[in-house]
């Protein structure tokens, strides 16, 4: 009998976490509203990228990425265990697989802050698991204001980023939410809704069946 004096079964199962894919140009907000989302969220995590690049001062394995030999590297990507990886700048990056669906399995939810090739990637091989959200700015003024109030680039690597943001951009329609980052507050509240709303999902409640047959036979 539940506490409110009916009898019947009782819900004690858990949920299928969320793999959240971030995704904007550089500027657009992201990575601070993931690391926001973070810090209201006790049950989601940042998923932790392997790369081959050497640590630098004050970043610690297994924590800001798993560092790891070239030959290493290579040999994960033939046993399939990164959802996506890629070659930047002669170094390797790529997020392991395992660690993300053990996590996932456990109910908890995995931010991405990864760009649109990454986040096609993911959902192409856990597409009933991935949810892809597209953070645009304001403007493309505004996010050129953005960068250059920054002040961590030269004028050259500003035009850089914001030839790639009209490309980051031209995805946005491959994403299941956008979110324009015109206020902070608001977008990160919208965030907050949708990673909320994904959780409801029947699919993440595998228990659901079961208790629905519980009913069912009373």
């Amino acid at each position: 009998m539940s506490s409110d004096g009916h009898t019947g079964p009782i819900f004690r199962g858990g949920r299928r976490g969320v793999l959240l894919a971030l995704s904007s140009p550089s500027g657009a907000g992201k990575t601070t509203l993931s690391k926001r989302l973070l810090s209201q969220n006790p049950d989601v995590v940042l998923s932790v990228s392997t790369t081959t690049r050497p640590p630098r001062p004050g970043e610690v394995h297994g924590q800001d990425y798993f560092f790891v030999s070239v030959d290493e590297f290579k040999a994960q990507i033939e046993a399939g265990a990164f959802f996506e990886w890629a070659e930047v700048f002669g170094r390797y990056y790529g997020t392991p697989k395992d660690i993300v669906m053990d996590a996932i399995d456990d109910g908890r939810d995995v931010i991405f802050d990864i760009d649109w090739q990454g986040a096609q990637a993911l959902a192409a091989q856990a597409p009933e698991d991935t949810v892809r959200v597209f953070i645009l700015p304001p403007s493309l003024d505004l996010l050129e204001d953005r960068l250059s109030k920054r002040g961590q680039d030269t004028p050259e690597i500003i035009r850089d980023r914001m030839a790639r943001a009209k490309d980051e951009i031209s995805h946005w329609h491959e994403y299941d939410y956008v979110i324009v980052n015109d206020d902070f507050a608001r977008a990160l509240d919208k965030l907050n809704q949708i990673l909320h709303a994904e959780r409801l999902k029947r699919s993440r409640h595998p228990w659901l069946e079961d208790f629905v047959d519980a009913i069912m036979d009373q």
